[in-house]
């Protein structure tokens, strides 16, 4: 007898499309009764067909655990800014002096070294002062040497004038005390004579001497009476002699400040003298402003002379910027300056190249960006705002970054500082 085969049917699919395990009866056992988890109806009838799935999804979690504490971990370390820009030294370049433009050596974007001629004014009034100023120097000088012979002179022609008139002082008092003592002699003199008179007076009423004896009595007494008279003039013109004296004594006692004057008259000179030289060397130092040199090296921005324009002292003529000498400026909100600090690392990324470079925080503005603008806000109003303040913070580049020096001030940079 033929064995008879049981085909089974085809698979049956839920309502998601996917096949629903067809369960097959064994010979001589009752069908048991579906369960809730066999309909594929709840997780565990999903995870119970797909059990690998239970581990998909661990994975995944603990992925999205990780990838979540990674970009924590990465940006709790970081602070970033899109406002931010290099910058770096802009020098205006201008004259110290007046005059007319001779020449002008540089064009736009010429880079130059230090001490480079950039443009030469006409020298010749300043080189005209120069002469001038030698001229009143040489001058100077000698009226200064002519006062210093002068004091020599002053002071032995006074010292000789104070002694002569001191010694004719003592001479006239001596004059006066001869006077007197003639005087004196005189006097006596006289009285002699005036004694002999009266008697021989007598004696000629009486007839004892004769007539010839007491006119020769009278005659001796009249010549000692003349020769008292003269001995008291010779002492009134003794004494007028010794006031004289006395006069010319005196006034030669403001020798010493005679002298004084003619040696302060000297120091005026030699002041005279050193200032014509401070004269000169002003003349030459403004001879020498007429070449205007670069005051570093750098590239020549915002030309503003021509040859034969006349300029002024201190109008600009260049800007020159110091391209070796640059830093980052960045402007961080308030916020973001909680752990900030100096000598933290930084990297930032210049737009213009596309490239990062590495600096250092330098340090931290000492007021937020508002406080240095024009017109600073006043918040102490009925309409205050609070807004986020940004603070600039200064980032000193790495050396050795930039060899074809092309980084320039003001080119958009994004900075990126570790602040752990």
């Amino acid at each position: 007898m033929a064995e008879i085969v049981t085909v089974p049917p085809p698979p049956e699919e839920d309502d998601r499309g996917m096949q629903r395990p067809r369960v097959v009866q064994e010979p001589g056992k009752a069908p048991e009764k579906a369960s809730r988890s066999d309909s594929g109806k709840g997780p565990a009838g999903f995870f119970s067909v797909y059990p690998q799935a239970k581990w998909v999804l661990a994975v995944v979690v603990l992925l999205v655990i990780a990838g979540t504490y990674a970009v924590w971990r990465y940006y709790s370390v970081r602070e970033s800014t899109d406002d931010a820009q290099i910058d770096g030294h802009i020098d205006p370049t201008s004259p110290r002096v007046s005059g007319t433009v001779r020449r002008v050596l540089h064009e736009d974007n010429d880079v130059v070294a230090a001490g480079e001629l950039l443009v030469e004014l006409d020298p010749k009034d300043y080189e005209i002062a120069v002469q001038r100023a030698e001229a009143e120097l040489k001058d100077a000088e000698a009226n200064a040497a002519a006062a210093h012979v002068n004091v020599p002179i002053t002071a032995t022609s006074s010292s000789g004038q104070l002694a002569a008139a001191n010694a004719g002082v003592i001479a006239s008092e001596r004059e006066i005390d001869s006077a007197n003592a003639r005087v004196r002699e005189a006097q006596a003199g006289y009285e002699k004579a005036s004694a002999d008179l009266k008697r021989i007076a007598q004696l000629v009423q009486r007839d004892e001497i004769s007539r010839q004896d007491y006119d020769s009595a009278v005659a001796a007494e009249k010549s000692a009476k003349a020769a008292l008279d003269a001995a008291r003039a010779n002492v009134a013109m003794a004494t007028g002699r010794t006031a004289q004296a006395r006069a010319q004594a005196q006034s030669a006692e403001t020798v010493p400040e005679q002298f004084r004057l003619t040696r302060a008259r000297a120091g005026s000179a030699y002041a005279e003298v050193d200032k014509a030289r401070t004269a000169l060397a002003q003349a030459q130092l403004n001879l020498t402003y007429t070449k205007i040199y670069a005051p570093a090296s750098g590239v020549l921005s915002k030309r503003s002379v021509e040859p034969g324009q006349v300029v002024q002292a201190g109008q600009p003529l260049f800007s020159l910027v110091n391209i070796d000498d640059i830093w980052v400026t960045a402007n961080f909100k308030e916020t973001q300056l909680r752990k900030m600090k100096p000598g933290q690392k930084v990297t930032f990324r210049v737009d213009a190249y596309g490239r990062d470079y590495t600096g250092v925080v330098e340090s931290v503005s000492g007021a937020t960006g508002a406080r240095f603008s024009l017109l600073p806000p006043e918040n102490a109003t009925g309409n205050y705002v609070k807004v986020v303040q940004r603070i600039p913070v200064r980032v000193r580049i790495d050396k050795g970054q930039d060899p074809g020096r092309l980084l320039r001030p003001g080119m958009s940079v994004e900075p990126t500082v570790f602040i752990r």
